[in-house]
């Protein structure tokens, strides 16, 4: 049965859906179908996401696509290389929404570098993401890390890394903080790179990357403290932070809290929610 009372934005102390539409919100960071990322499984899973999107007033959003280079299972890394039509299929039926981000294993420096002039350097891909530290991944401060940031800087691409900083330690050897990022930034100055979720413990996180002015943040997938928008506007500057929603494996309405929960102005909120990750891919490509 339908409800007589529809939820909307503002029930729960966000904005209106004008208000969210005006905007023009971009989303740097969805994760679909992560666990088995082929075929009907990713594009049924976008599908479902997309309402959540919409109720959002959400745009334009990113993808971080497998494409069969030691990012998966071996089945499903077979199955990517034999069935390209499976990673190219979700940006046919979303052309007009989905920006498509390949996901690279810094391990093999060879596969990495065909896969961008095969799916970046002429679309339809506009970036890359390194993930966290599964499946043999290297952390990315590793050297085999600079052949690949060199040609992504060549050809244009925006730059994701997966960073967190754990208590107690890396869950595993590969795992990038951002104090690692920020060495990588030293060795590429002028290469714009994304610290996924702020590293986590993101007091630690902004201040480990805030002299590296080619260092930006995203803003998904710790918990919505009080008080994260607003330091990371004191030690970066607004024009360094975007928005990621982790969609759906994380909560709209959680990531949306940290942006229309900070003491901030709608001129930084503007920033973060749409015009720097905007920016960034004009800048890029």
């Amino acid at each position: 049965m339908t409800s007589r009372f529809p939820l909307r934005p503002e029930h729960f102390g966000l904005p209106t859906i004008d208000r969210l539409r005006g905007y023009d919100i971009w989303d740097s960071y969805l994760t679909p179908a992560d666990s088995d990322p082929t075929g009907d499984r990713l594009v049924g899973s976008i599908a479902n996401t997309i309402p959540t999107l919409d109720k959002g007033a959400i745009r334009r959003f990113c993808v971080f696509q497998h494409v069969g280079l030691g990012t998966a299972d071996p089945a499903t890394e077979a199955r990517l290389r034999s069935h390209p039509e499976d990673i190219t299929e979700p940006l046919r039926r979303w052309p007009d929404r989905l920006l498509g981000m390949i996901r690279l294993n810094a391990n093999d420096v060879d596969g990495s570098l065909a896969a961008i002039d095969r799916w970046v350097a002429e679309g339809p891909m506009v970036g890359v993401y390194f993930p966290g530290g599964r499946r043999g991944s290297l952390s990315c401060n590793h050297r085999n890390f600079d052949p690949l940031i060199a040609r992504l800087t060549e050809v244009g691409a925006v730059i994701m890394q997966h960073t967190w900083f754990k208590t107690g330690g890396k869950g595993s050897p590969g795992e990038s903080t951002p104090a690692e990022l920020a060495e990588l930034a030293d060795r590429f100055p002028e290469t714009p790179l994304i610290a996924a979720h702020a590293g986590g413990e993101w007091e630690r996180g902004l201040r480990a990357i805030r002299d590296r002015p080619n260092v930006l943040v995203e803003t998904s997938g710790f918990d919505p403290t009080a008080g994260f928008v607003e330091m990371a506007i004191r030690e970066l500057g607004p024009e360094r932070i975007v928005f990621g929603s982790h969609l759906p494996s994380r909560s709209l309405g959680t990531e949306f809290g940290k942006i229309f929960g900070a003491e901030i102005g709608e001129t930084e909120r503007r920033m973060i929610l749409g015009e720097n990750l905007r920016r960034l891919m004009r800048r890029e490509r």
